[in-house]
């Protein structure tokens, strides 16, 4: 690729996803697009390119803009997340929802949900720790932008290494069904998740309020105005005493001060601040200024 068309690339990745791709992961950019122009029957990304700059929108440029995400998941990632959510998160949420006399409902969100091992994941902790949570109204909303790692998502299925990623086997044994294609997640778990498609730059509109949001690893993607204005709305998508879960190496740190941070062990999750800390921090900062 010559500068040109790198830098159109570039433009359409921020432009479309919010992807900041540095000038120096030319080497990524043409493998992915080039394993894009050969599906496509293109001779080359140069064919490619200019194909895209025929049509201001087209399925290509939305296919282009997948190629260069990164799908890299597994069951139970980082394992330290979960573990907090099971150690504190979601029975803290759960004893809050039981005081307040109404209905017990949890609703979370998992953003850039990919393949779909997040939510799942996280179905089968609340199956396996959370017994009582039967009675409650649980909703899980997982979204990505990429149709094909919706499909995949939708249709449960997994192979061998997929399934040997984090995965402890008695989970395994008990939540998937192996057949002469590989592992399918069991139907009682599938059912927990509803598989949405969701460009994080477009409007939130149809999503409810969460309690609980994991929005891991979508951050440092992003360049620092678009992470401030993700964390904004992230924030304005809890619930006053909800908890945002973002990746190890994304903080909300110089990027949006109505968050409180909480540690647990090898953990940070995060809570909208109350106002009145807010309003302190941000009188603070005036002063500082």
């Amino acid at each position: 690729m010559n500068g040109e068309e790198l830098k159109y690339i570039r433009d359409l990745a921020a432009r479309q996803a919010g992807i900041d791709l540095e000038p120096d992961k030319h080497y990524l950019i043409e493998a992915r697009l080039g394993s894009l122009a050969r599906k496509q029957g293109f001779a080359s990304i140069s064919a490619l390119v200019s194909r895209l700059k025929e049509a201001t929108s087209s399925p290509l440029h939305s296919q282009v803009v997948e190629a260069l995400t990164t799908q890299e998941t597994s069951f139970f990632r980082d394992v330290h997340p979960f573990d907090a959510l099971r150690q504190a998160i979601i029975p803290e949420l759960m004893a809050r929802r039981s005081r307040e006399g109404g209905t017990r409902r949890l609703d979370i969100w998992c953003g850039a949900a990919s393949t779909g091992q997040e939510p799942f994941s996280l179905a089968m902790l609340l199956r396996e720790h959370f017994p009582q949570i039967t009675g409650w109204q649980v909703r899980i909303i997982a979204t990505d932008l990429s149709d094909a790692a919706l499909l995949r998502a939708n249709e449960g299925r997994f192979n061998q290494v997929e399934v040997t990623r984090g995965l402890d086997p008695a989970l395994r044994k008990r939540y998937f069904k192996e057949d002469t294609a590989g592992w399918r997640i069991r139907d009682e778990i599938r059912q927990m998740i509803e598989f949405r498609k969701l460009n994080l730059l477009h409007p939130w509109s149809e999503l409810p309020k969460m309690d609980l949001i994991l929005m891991r690893n979508v951050l440092i993607y992003f360049s620092v105005p678009v992470k401030k204005e993700m964390l904004r709305r992230l924030h304005g998508q809890l619930r006053p005493d909800g908890c945002l879960l973002l990746g190890a190496a994304e903080t909300t740190l110089h990027l949006h001060d109505a968050f409180d941070v909480v540690h647990l062990e090898r953990t940070a999750y995060y809570r909208p601040a109350k106002p009145a800390q807010q309003h302190k921090t941000s009188l603070s900062g005036s002063r500082k200024g």
